[in-house]
């Protein structure tokens, strides 16, 4: 093994002790050190990652310009110990500033997206029992995908109907009730996955083999059922190309959350607290934001302020 997996390896115990989910992060740089590890480089340069996006395949400059950022946190830190590292420029491929507008699914996308999941094929079941439970589950809660991985079978109150994330996003622990109906339906999960498996595993998703769903897995997974109720346009060599992203299940709750609120006659401004806390968001800017990013409730927002001005 060489000098850089090494490293990884105590780079990644360390920044998680700090409170950091790293699930994509370990993906990317394990396919970078892998990579560098081939061309025989025990350095990390520039010219090395010029090297390795060549040869890892077609994404755009977005997603190139984050795992830019990835590559370039774990150069800082290698610099740190040898600093005949080099840490690649951050304008070696510029990113957008703007956030990318949410796609929100309507009612029956997101019916069909949990019906198709069902049918996924698996070895014993679990795969589809898994998918779909789990793609639900963030359609009526809001979680985002890493925080519904990360949970086991002791932060799921099935009795209580409780939910609870010990560490989200930057180690912060948050509560979140759940329906009646979705508790039942996690119910039903939970005992079908435990006779499927034969016994009740740790963590509360589980793939085929029983251990925890991975994120790349749970993406893969979606992209492959947008991709069949046709969300995202069939390519060629397998891949499952750009469209609606798992985590715009997440905003679309967060959307109709806010839209329920101004149809209803709720003041959004007394409400929005609520919803920044539930969704986990370090500050209530975060949350105001989907009302710029969704043109529907920019308008209820926009008749709103009209009407109190009327006042």
């Amino acid at each position: 093994m060489s000098t850089l997996c090494g490293e990884l390896d105590r780079y990644l115990t360390i920044r998680r002790g700090l409170g950091y989910d790293l699930g994509t992060a370990e993906h990317i740089l394990r396919r970078f050190t892998a990579f560098a590890e081939r061309e025989g480089a025990d350095l990390i340069s520039t010219p090395l990652f010029l090297r390795w996006q060549e040869a890892f395949g077609n994404a755009n400059r977005h997603t190139w310009s984050r795992r830019l950022g990835i590559v370039r946190l774990f150069a800082q830190w290698m610099h740190g110990l040898d600093q005949r590292h080099e840490v690649p420029p951050q304008a070696l491929i510029p990113g957008r500033q703007r956030r990318p507008r949410p796609y929100i699914y309507s009612e029956d996308e997101i019916r069909r997206i949990v019906e198709a999941a069902a049918e996924l094929p698996s070895i014993n079941g679990i795969r589809a029992l898994t998918c779909s439970t789990l793609f639900g589950l963030i359609a009526v809660t809001g979680l985002r995908v890493s925080e519904a991985l990360s949970l086991d079978v002791a932060d799921v109150d099935l009795e209580a109907g409780l939910v609870t994330l010990r560490r989200g996003k930057l180690g912060k622990a948050r509560l979140l009730p759940v329906s009646d109906s979705t508790t039942a339906r996690l119910i039903a999960y939970a005992k079908e996955r435990d006779r499927l498996l034969g016994r009740p595993p740790k963590p509360f998703f589980v793939s085929d083999h029983g251990d925890r769903v991975t994120d790349c897995g749970a993406r893969y997974n979606f992209a492959a059922v947008c991709q069949t109720i046709g969300l995202r346009p069939v390519e060629k060599f397998g891949r499952h190309g750009h469209g609606p992203r798992i985590h715009d299940l997440r905003h679309t709750f967060a959307v109709r959350t806010l839209v329920n609120w101004y149809r209803t006659g709720k003041d959004p401004a007394r409400e929005m607290i609520q919803l920044t806390t539930y969704l986990g968001h370090s500050n209530p800017a975060h949350t105001y934001w989907y009302i710029e990013a969704a043109p529907e409730l920019l308008d209820l927002a926009s008749r709103r302020a009209e009407v109190e001005v009327r006042r």
